[in-house]
């Protein structure tokens, strides 16, 4: 079973330059995750590109709970956590088997 995990944040700034840096700070750090947490076995990450749409998406995917659990507490994933609550207004979020 592999198992995917998507996430998309609104960022709580309201001007568009202000937008578009946080969002690109966000998919920076956790692209920066790959090959640093191991149990991480893809991970797309980018800022929107279309109007309308909530600003920052992740989908990353990992072999099973246990694999997604080490990602969400692992050190390096926890620092970029506390950097995406400081810049999002909200996150939403779905985890599926592929």
């Amino acid at each position: 079973m592999t198992l995917r995990h998507v996430v998309a944040w609104k960022i709580a700034a309201s001007d568009p330059e202000t937008r578009a840096e946080h969002a690109q700070g966000i998919a920076d750090r956790l692209a920066a995750l790959v090959g640093v947490v191991p149990s991480i076995d893809t991970l797309s990450v980018g800022p929107n590109v279309v109007d309308g749409n909530w600003d920052v998406a992740l989908v990353a995917d990992f072999a099973d709970e246990a694999a997604l659990d080490a990602y969400q507490t692992h050190p390096d994933h926890q620092a970029v956590v506390a950097y995406v609550r400081s810049v999002v207004s909200d996150r939403v979020a779905v985890d599926f088997e592929v």
